[in-house]
């Protein structure tokens, strides 16, 4: 019995860190948004001060270009963690199914095993 405890106890861990994880890459997520987000608006307030829009043009502010190259990188990056999010979701729902099942199994298990064994003044009832 102390072996399905620990392997409920187990699932019960492994849907939480699951879980905690599918949260940590949507917080990551909404940050690369908002800092892509304050990156646009950087890029037109330089192109803005500089009258240059034309990002090939010689004068064309070099902060932009790196903001620009910056946004460029993190919408990659947030591409990338909306792939992790769907592989950890599916994870997730994978663990959720393998816990319950264990529980089911508990449950089942812990059901079968009372009316199997009588209690003592039942077996004495049966014998007198």
């Amino acid at each position: 019995m102390k072996s399905r405890e620990s392997v409920l106890r187990l699932k019960r861990f492994q849907v939480q860190d699951k879980a905690r994880q599918v949260a940590q890459i949507e917080t990551m997520i909404s940050q690369f948004k908002s800092m892509a987000e304050d990156l646009v608006s950087q890029i037109a307030y330089e192109e803005k001060k500089a009258g240059i829009d034309d990002v090939n043009h010689f004068a064309y502010p070099t902060f932009a270009k790196a903001a620009r190259l910056r946004q460029d990188n993190l919408q990659t990056s947030i591409q990338d963690l909306h792939d992790q999010q769907d592989a950890a979701k599916l994870a997730l729902e994978e663990v959720q199914e393998e816990l319950k099942k264990a529980e089911k199994l508990e449950e089942r298990d812990g059901k079968s095993i009372e009316p199997e064994q009588p209690k003592a003044y039942e077996q004495a009832g049966m014998i007198g």
